[in-house]
Order: C-alpha cells, then structure tokens, then sequence
C-alpha cells in the first residue's frame, strides 16, 4: 500500500487507514524503531500483558484449579518419580 508523507508543522507523518490500525492492534501510543531503514510501529499493548493480573486474581478467588484430573491419574513412573517441580 502506497501514502504520502505530510507536513505536520516541522515534522512529518503518514495517514494510516483504518484496517491497519485494527489488525495491527494500534492504540494511542505506539513505539518507533528504525531497523535497516525502515521505519517500524510497534503497539505499546501485549496481549498478555493483563494475565499476572488476572492469575493473582483467580488464585484469590481459588478458581485456579486443575480441571482435568484424569491426567494426574495417567501419571508414568518418570512423572511421579523422576520429574521435579
């Protein structure tokens, strides 16, 4: 996809469309690197950035325990004896 770059008093700036800014998770404020010449915009968001929250809060509320027991009942002798936690 092709833009224009434009004047933004001394700096300069592209207009980015809509459907970028969706799939690639943009929100107000982003990180610049530039790499070999290129610019790149990284979203600031994770994914993952809400789960420590979100595992201390399960922890709390003790909704945090294994639901498939029947995997701890197929257990191999290396699982019970050998492996440590």
């Amino acid at each position: 996809m092709k833009t224009k770059v434009v004047k933004i008093g001394n700096s300069r700036g592209i207009r980015i469309p809509k459907s970028i800014i969706e799939e690639s998770g943009l929100k107000s404020e982003v990180e610049l690197e530039v790499i070999n010449g290129q610019i790149i915009i990284k979203s600031l968001f994770q994914n993952r950035d809400s789960w420590d929250s979100a595992f201390k809060k399960m922890a709390k509320n003790r909704d945090d325990i294994l639901l498939d027991t029947n995997t701890l009942a197929e257990q191999s002798t290396w699982d019970k004896e050998e492996w440590e936690w």
